[in-house]
């Protein structure tokens, strides 16, 4: 199933749900763990597309050899990426979490330099730069404090930039040879809902998930929105590079602080957070437009 908008329109648009994800999981966690939290998202997605399925699938499409790259891709994210992203709004909240997630252009960059042999050129060195001058604002803390968050925190959100950016690479690749956006976002939320749930069945006394509080309408919400967002994002890889779409959806904490300020009202936005959201944004897109 194609979508007939343009490449920036659709990361946009992706980047939109991206956020309000975020928001539906910050939500959630004021009454329910990240875990289980992370496991009604995955489980919402793959539900979405299942429900979907039979008007959008193309079976035809389905068992081509490629396939095997979202296969490949819903082992770890996801699976593992959204708990890093959830456990790492725990701690930081989700404008200052989103935006150092926002670095996945900066890993998608490296790997083109290291499996691709691209030139890193004056334009990325300085987005380089930018990007690690708002990483070190954000853990700079007056009078050598301990502030509210760990230091080690940092490295949740950043290292689900790293698988984000991973599979995107990989999906790009994939819908090279099966373009089937439906089948990419489908095949990739299923392997992951299914090892989610074979992870918390193999424990001895497997975790209950209540269905009776607010935070789980919360967490379906936001697997739902991130449903929308991965088939968006998949259907501008099939129109553009991802160079093209990727600064796009760097984009979506700024769509995350409007949310925090304008609907939700639960994070208190200071003037380090905002600086290091508009130095880190927009140096991650000059590096990916370059």
């Amino acid at each position: 199933m194609l979508i007939s908008l343009s490449p920036i329109a659709l990361a946009v648009i992706a980047a939109f749900f991206f956020a309000l994800g975020a928001q539906c999981q910050n939500q959630g966690l004021a009454t329910l763990d990240s875990r289980s939290g992370t496991a009604l998202s995955i489980t919402a997605a793959a539900g979405s597309y299942l429900i979907l399925a039979p008007w959008f699938l193309n079976l035809d499409l389905l068992f081509h050899p490629a396939v095997l790259i979202f296969v490949l891709i819903g082992l770890f994210r996801p699976a593992v990426s959204a708990n890093l992203s959830v456990m790492g709004m725990r701690y930081l909240g989700p404008t200052l979490s989103t935006t150092l997630a926002s670095t996945a252009p900066l890993f998608g960059t490296a790997m083109g330099v290291l499996w691709l042999g691209e030139v890193v050129t004056w334009e990325i060195a300085v987005g380089t730069v930018g990007i690690f001058a708002g990483i070190l604002l954000l853990t700079r803390r007056p009078g050598g404090s301990a502030g509210d968050w760990p230091l080690w925190a940092l490295a949740l959100p950043i290292g689900a930039a790293f698988l984000r950016s991973l599979g995107h690479v990989l999906s790009k690749v994939g819908l090279d040879q099966v373009a089937e956006p439906f089948i990419a976002g489908m095949v990739g939320f299923v392997v992951s809902a299914l090892i989610t749930h074979g992870i918390r069945l193999a424990r001895r006394e497997p975790p209950k998930i209540p269905l009776n509080q607010h935070g789980t309408y919360w967490f379906l919400g936001g697997g739902v929105c991130f449903a929308t967002a991965i088939f968006t994002l998949n259907n501008a890889f099939m129109e553009g590079q991802v160079v093209t779409v990727i600064p796009i959806i760097a984009a979506s904490p700024i769509f995350t602080l409007l949310m925090s300020w304008l609907i939700f009202r639960r994070e208190r936005l200071t003037l380090k957070i905002v600086a290091a959201v508009f130095l880190v944004v927009p140096s991650v897109a000059f590096i990916a437009v370059s």
